[in-house]
């Protein structure tokens, strides 16, 4: 499988990553991601039935840095904090220099006014590969359990 600091790399990913999106600190994420990575948000329904239908999907750092500029620029919504629970990564296969692997996770999300809420729950399946710069995704697909989501989902889960 990987050794000990590969793996610690990997896990260290998978926390920077929370912190980077739970922050605030959009930039940050699309630094995550390789030139070309995949970053993709269904449902589990979608993706146990092979369907290709996403909630949302982006195909290159240039469309997540996109995102980034609309969540700062562009998006009017009622401002919340989020939260994010990350269970450990667990290797599923190394092949041709790319880590398989999968981790739950749950968001919490924080109103200024209201009570903190369960916000989406599900799992990340990534495709990660080994660069100069460390770990990177070539691709995050975030497989969501409910089928019901709140009206928007405004930032990176």
């Amino acid at each position: 499988m990987i050794n000990f600091e590969t793996h610690l790399a990997l896990t260290r990913l998978y926390a920077d990553y929370a912190l980077a999106v739970d922050s605030g600190q959009w930039d940050l994420w699309p630094e995550f991601f390789m030139d070309d990575g995949v970053y993709k948000l269904q449902p589990r329904e979608n993706h146990e039935r092979g369907f290709p239908l996403a909630t949302l999907s982006f195909t290159s750092k240039g469309m997540l840095k996109d995102r980034v500029y609309g969540i700062q620029e562009t998006l009017f919504h009622d401002p919340y904090y989020q939260r994010h629970v990350v269970g450990a990564p667990v290797v599923r296969r190394v092949e041709a220099g790319r880590i398989h692997s999968e981790a739950n996770y749950a968001v919490f999300r924080t109103k200024l006014d209201k009570l903190s809420t369960v916000f989406n729950v599900g799992r990340y399946i990534d495709t990660i590969v080994q660069t100069p710069d460390g770990l990177k995704f070539a691709e995050r697909l975030v497989v969501y359990d409910s089928e019901m989501i709140p009206n928007a989902i405004i930032y990176p889960i």
